[in-house]
């Protein structure tokens, strides 16, 4: 029936297409998360009244952050070809969209960080640094399980993004349901196939959505 109504669809090409996005998602979402809270613990603490206060450092990381995430994904791929056929060999398939991936949405989230850093509340981190906290412990023990809900909606929103850079990164090459939609769907006028390439995306982001509000949740203990 299905091949009826979807003659164009080939159902082990659509699975190998799925298989990439997931591996370029969850990839660069691990890395994003690592990066994004070193970077955004790192805009905080060296912020004013803080506990590295230091305005020469904080301006030059969020420099790089403002920089990075305000570059447009597509032109981002193109800028680091270089680099990533310096590390890779190639800029070609899944493993050469990661640099990209995690480059374009690590300062994204870094902010998101920031955001979710700045909402504890401070007599929290002032209580802990009286009774003598060191600073790793403030990190691990107030900043971080404090922030969690927040850190935990921020890698969400990004992943969802991540998603969708994914299938950006397919129209130039890197694999994936974008590029399958792209290539077998739209360059041959093969609608079925886009559209079941959408919708696979849709199911994706709906599924992350869903693990995310849910794990938030149950963070979260307001």
């Amino acid at each position: 029936m299905l091949n009826e109504w979807l003659p164009n669809v080939n159902w082990e090409r659509m699975w190998e297409a799925t298989r990439e996005t997931l591996y370029m998602t969850s990839i660069s979402v691990v890395a994003t998360f690592v990066l994004g809270i070193i970077l955004g613990l790192l805009l905080f603490l060296t912020s004013k009244d803080n506990i590295w206060e230091n305005a020469f450092i904080n301006k030059i990381i969020a420099a790089f952050v403002n920089v990075f995430r305000s570059i447009p994904f597509l032109i981002l791929i193109v800028l680091l070809i270089p680099f990533t056929k310096l590390i890779l060999g190639t800029m070609i398939g899944e493993n050469a969209a990661l640099p990209a991936l995690i480059i374009g949405a690590a300062p994204f989230y870094a902010r998101m960080v920031e955001i979710g850093l700045r909402e504890i509340d401070k007599g929290v981190i002032e209580a802990a640094k009286s009774m003598g906290a060191k600073t790793s412990t403030i990190i691990w023990k107030v900043l971080i399980p404090e922030s969690m809900p927040a850190l935990v909606s921020g890698i969400t929103v990004t992943a969802i993004a991540l998603v969708g850079y994914t299938a950006m990164a397919g129209v130039i090459g890197a694999g994936g349901l974008g590029n399958l939609a792209y290539l077998e769907g739209f360059q041959r006028s093969r609608t079925d196939v886009t559209i079941v390439a959408t919708i696979v995306i849709l199911v994706i982001v709906f599924i992350i959505q869903f693990i995310g509000d849910y794990i938030t949740s149950k963070l979260d203990k307001r």
